[in-house]
C-alpha cells in the first residue's frame, strides 16, 4: 500500500505515529523491578511524575505497554515543577533476536524436519 501514497503522506503519517506514541500513557520506565509511567517522550529524553521521588540514574528500558521499545543510558536533567526530566546518554532501539554474523540464502529451509 506504500507504494500508492505519496511521499508527504508517508512523511505525515509517520509523524503523527511518532506523535501518538510520544504522547500514549502507556509508555514506562522499567528499573529492574521498578515501573515508572512516562509523562512526556522527547526525542533527547523524557519526564516522569516526582510524585514516585524517582531518582533514576544509568541504564533503563522502556515500554509500551507490554511491548519493549527502547534501551537507554540516561543523566538526570532537572526538575519542572511537578516532574522529573532525563536526558538520553544513548538510546537503542530493542531488539527480540540477536543479529547475525552471515549472510541467509533465500533459499534456505526454515527448518528442519527429522
Amino acid at each position: 500500500m506504500d507504494t500508492f501514497l505519496s511521499p508527504e503522506i508517508k512523511a505525515g503519517i509517520h509523524a503523527a505515529q511518532d506523535k501518538a506514541i510520544r504522547t500514549s500513557g502507556r509508555l514506562s520506565v522499567h528499573v529492574g523491578d521498578v515501573v515508572h509511567r512516562i509523562e512526556k517522550l522527547f526525542e533527547t529524553g523524557f519526564e516522569i511524575s516526582l510524585t514516585h521521588d524517582p531518582k533514576l540514574r544509568g541504564s533503563i528500558d522502556i515500554y509500551d505497554g507490554p511491548k519493549h521499545l527502547f534501551q537507554a543510558l540516561i543523566i538526570y536533567s532537572e526538575a519542572d515543577g511537578d516532574v522529573m526530566r532525563y536526558e538520553f546518554k544513548r538510546i537503542k532501539q530493542a531488539v527480540d533476536q540477536a543479529p547475525i554474523d552471515f549472510e541467509r540464502k533465500k533459499e534456505a529451509p526454515i527448518a528442519l524436519l527429522r
